[in-house]
């Protein structure tokens, strides 16, 4: 049987793929933000329970390196040394079961504002968006507004009875894990919530549960909430940002729970960058950040409904 050669995506495809990149590197170079590489091979990665990153071993020690599931830990050290704004259009890697909307292998466009806080960065990824995906509604909402609106729940302080007749109620029940609110939460937003979001709106769900914080400060309000966002076209999330964790201590302290996280569900340890912390240590200036998805982009712009109709060679494995 004769291989399969040709490529996944079209060739008309591919060259707005490459339009949509210059357009990028155009958008960050006038506003005078520097572009970056880092590594894509380190000794270290995310602790995050949820981000599972591809280990290479590296004999004779045996010592693993891993493919980076985002450049955030390196870029940060760049801007505690004093880079200023940076950005980065680079190669990405977790392991996700592959499907129309995810790949092991993608490319991700991630930068960092200093001096901005989640909200003004949102206003500057609705400049970036709307230059490829234009007439889009615009809206912005809480996490808490929206679990209100369609499940009337505080996610903020709710407890597990409450959510597990909800799931039950839309058919999720098989997805109840015990004791662990955080996942039933994020099931209830893919499911449920998300679905309901409109094809031509670009939505910003803003301030998530402090379990929900990853890298980002949390703001001690009434009730304290992260501050981070998530942003999608239509149905489908394209970004995920963060006003940026400074405390070194905190933030090693969050890497430490994360550790217990992955004993509890028998996931293998991933060592902490030292480096990262260290860099911390010596002072990140305030500052927030974005990783954008840029395959999803490019299918949301070309209103296609598959990656493999936008990268070459997605199907090869």
């Amino acid at each position: 049987m004769t291989e399969t050669w040709q490529p996944s995506a079209s060739i008309a495809a591919l060259r707005r793929r490459s339009e949509i990149l210059a357009h990028i590197r155009e958008f960050f170079s006038q506003r005078k933000v520097m572009e970056v590489e880092t590594p894509l091979l380190a000794p270290y990665s995310v602790t995050d329970v949820y981000l599972q990153s591809y280990a290479i071993e590296k004999p004779p020690q045996s010592v693993p390196l891993y493919l980076q599931t985002s450049p955030e830990f390196a870029m940060k050290r760049l801007l505690a040394a004093g880079s200023g704004p940076i950005y980065q259009l680079n190669k990405a890697f977790r392991q996700e079961e592959k499907g129309r909307q995810h790949r092991p292998e993608f490319t991700l466009l991630e930068w960092y504002q200093p001096g901005y806080d989640h909200h003004q960065l949102m206003q500057e990824v609705v400049q970036l968006v709307m230059g490829v995906v234009p007439n889009l509604q615009l809206v912005y909402v809480s996490y808490r507004k929206l679990f209100q609106d369609n499940l009337a729940i505080n996610p903020h302080n709710v407890r597990l009875n409450d959510i597990s007749p909800l799931m039950h109620k839309n058919g999720l029940g098989n997805l109840l894990e015990e004791n662990d609110v955080t996942t039933c939460l994020q099931v209830l937003m893919s499911h449920v919530i998300e679905p309901t979001f409109p094809d031509n709106q670009l939505t910003f769900v803003y301030d998530y549960p402090v379990k929900q914080a990853a890298l980002a400060r949390i703001r001690a309000d009434e009730i304290p909430v992260a501050e981070r966002f998530e942003m999608y076209i239509g149905q489908i999330e394209i970004a995920n940002g963060f006003h940026e964790l400074c405390d070194a201590e905190e933030q090693r302290e969050r890497f430490r729970q994360d550790q217990v996280m992955r004993c509890q569900h028998s996931m293998p340890p991933v060592a902490m960058d030292e480096k990262f912390l260290a860099a911390l240590e010596s002072g990140l200036p305030d500052c927030s950040g974005v990783a954008l998805g840029v395959d999803r982009l490019i299918m949301a712009a070309l209103e296609l409904h598959d990656l493999a109709e936008v990268i070459a060679f997605a199907n090869d494995y």
